[in-house]
């Protein structure tokens, strides 16, 4: 695998046949370090080894008095063919071909294996803190003899603390684990773990193997404490779009395009039968969800969302069907509930499902065909009448063309399909849409509502709102905060959003400018919110998914 350490060779000896007098041996002796002895079978004589020789009649051949020594025979090696097997008791000769070229003794291979020894840890250890995750390596005694920087980082335990010490001694549960893998000698892929009650991670565990016995296992975890503790905040942070009592009231819209997408989700909404809601970005599916929900069989039940593109594959699965510790331990106590159960007798809105790897789409439609599915490491069905709501912001035919959609789960879900137009195809729904969003908006922040200025308004009714009504409430929601005014004129507005309209070209605010001040845009908004990331995402005309991803871009906290 790796480069062998620099070979130490004796190269002070002399050739000479079995049929060579000892008297000559002898000469050879005081001259050089050692005599190899050729003829079929090699035999090596050290120069410390003269007064034995030294013993035998001087015309002697040296073969005849070799085996009357029971002189030992020495092992043939090369670069090609270590001498691992060797018999250490008698040097080793070092060949290049067929020509001997240098002696190694047993001290020289020692220093050679402790080189090689130094060397392969140094590229593990390296290799080790190469990693982004914690890494532990445990000896066929459940001993720590490895434990890396983010291991440190993520425990709290310093290597000093724990290096040499067994791995129970520390985390039981993680034990248990090791353990098993040191037993039974079956890997573990992707199996989630709570080591603590603030530590969260996604376990890799292999044992290692040497000459068919295990001789320890090594541990890679992934850290997934802040992308659980980002969706909890998300979850925390959703917020209610519709009002429950009548939600499709919730809806001002004059275009006969809307007004048939609505006229379908209040036919179908007392129906348990899945919906598929598309949309450009910003449209308003997660508001149409909710007014299914609220106006219809499933009022009373858990409204839960989970959005596919804010979340790392890894975790997807977990957080939609749950997960539940292997089958070899007894420990229930780690169960965790996806959001399918959580959305028990409601619904569960899943946003962006072409986000959604294919095997978990796959594992969605077999829930929607057999109304039940397995946790994540589960064994048992589990059944739980929820209804599925799904929506994605790309064209279905291109999503099938390209191989992003599951081509069944899409026949199964589009037996109810609402397509929401653009806001720009909708122009006539612009002046409802700002009359509402200012009322509402001020009410949230206790202000009087301020009129809106022709200008103001002429300037919305051209402009084609490429992030559609999340767009429009945005920038009402931004001027509510940050202005106290009763009457909002255009220089109220985001500049931004006058400049390109002005140069026409319309872009969304996020977009349209450079990171620096986007960046700096970002962090005003988390300043006028006082930190509240959803808060801040309205404000900027974004997702909250969306601003998560440019405060890890731009490295803001």
């Amino acid at each position: 695998m790796f480069e062998h350490a620099q070979i130490q060779l004796d190269r002070s000896f002399a050739v000479v046949d079995k049929q060579t007098s000892i008297a000559e041996i002898k000469s050879k002796l005081r001259e050089y370090n050692f005599v190899v002895v050729t003829g079929g079978t090699y035999f090596i004589i050290g120069n410390y080894e003269y007064e034995i020789i030294a013993l035998g009649a001087e015309s002697a051949s040296i073969s005849d008095w070799l085996h009357k020594l029971s002189w030992l025979p020495s092992a043939p090696a090369s670069a090609g063919d270590m001498p691992y097997s060797a018999d250490w008791r008698r040097p080793v000769l070092w060949l290049e071909g067929d020509a001997p070229v240098g002696i190694m003794t047993e001290a020289a291979w020692i220093n050679m294996l402790k080189a090689e020894n130094r060397q392969t840890t140094a590229y593990f250890q390296t290799l080790a803190e190469t990693i982004n995750d914690s890494v532990t390596a445990v000896n066929e005694e459940g001993i720590v003899v490895c434990w890396n920087t983010t291991a440190e980082e993520t425990y709290k335990i310093k290597k000093a603390d724990i290096i040499g010490e067994k791995i129970s001694t520390h985390f039981r549960d993680e034990s248990i684990v090791l353990q098993h893998i040191l037993n039974e000698g079956y890997p573990v892929r992707g199996q989630y773990h709570r080591p603590n009650a603030d530590t969260h991670v996604l376990i890799n565990a292999t044992p290692v193997i040497l000459d068919n016995r295990i001789i320890g296992g090594i541990a890679s975890e992934h850290d997934i404490t802040k992308m659980i503790r980002l969706n909890e905040e998300l979850d925390s942070a959703s917020t209610l779009l519709v009002q429950k009592i009548n939600p499709f009231l919730s809806f001002d819209s004059s275009s006969p395009k809307f007004q048939e997408s609505l006229t379908i989700a209040q036919k179908m909404a007392h129906a348990d039968i899945p919906v598929l809601i598309t949309g450009e970005t910003g449209s308003g599916k997660e508001m149409l969800a909710q007014a299914i929900h609220y106006g219809g069989s499933k009022a009373t039940g858990p409204f839960v969302n989970i959005n596919c593109s804010i979340i790392p594959p890894a975790l997807l699965e977990i957080e939609l069907f749950g997960i539940e510790k292997a089958s070899f331990t007894e420990d229930k106590q780690n169960i965790i509930t996806g959001k399918i159960e959580q959305a028990l007798n409601g619904t569960i809105f899943i946003e962006n499902i072409d986000k959604m790897p294919l095997f978990i789409q796959e594992k969605l439609l077999t829930y929607l065909v057999e109304n039940s599915f397995y946790r994540v490491g589960g064994m048992e069905p589990i059944t739980s009448p929820t209804r599925i709501i799904v929506s994605a912001s790309s064209s279905v035919e291109n999503l099938l063309k390209d191989g992003e959609l599951n081509e069944k789960l899409f026949y199964k879900l589009s037996v109810i399909h609402i397509y929401i137009p653009p806001l720009r195809t909708r122009k006539e729904d612009i002046s409802a849409l700002v009359e509402r969003s200012i009322d509402e908006f001020s009410a949230k922040y206790k202000k009087a509502p301020p009129s809106i200025g022709e200008e103001v308004m002429a300037f919305f009714s051209n402009y084609d709102w490429p992030g559609n009504v999340r767009e429009l409430r945005s920038i009402v929601e931004r001027v509510i905060v940050l202005h106290d005014t009763d009457r909002i004129g255009l220089e109220h507005l985001p500049e931004t959003l006058i400049r390109n309209n002005t140069d026409e070209t319309v872009m969304s605010s996020s977009s349209s400018i450079s990171k620096m001040d986007e960046a700096q845009e970002i962090e005003e908004a988390l300043r006028k919110t006082y930190g509240n990331k959803s808060a801040a995402a309205n404000l900027l005309g974004i997702s909250r998914g969306t601003l998560y991803n440019k405060l890890k871009e731009y490295g803001l906290s």
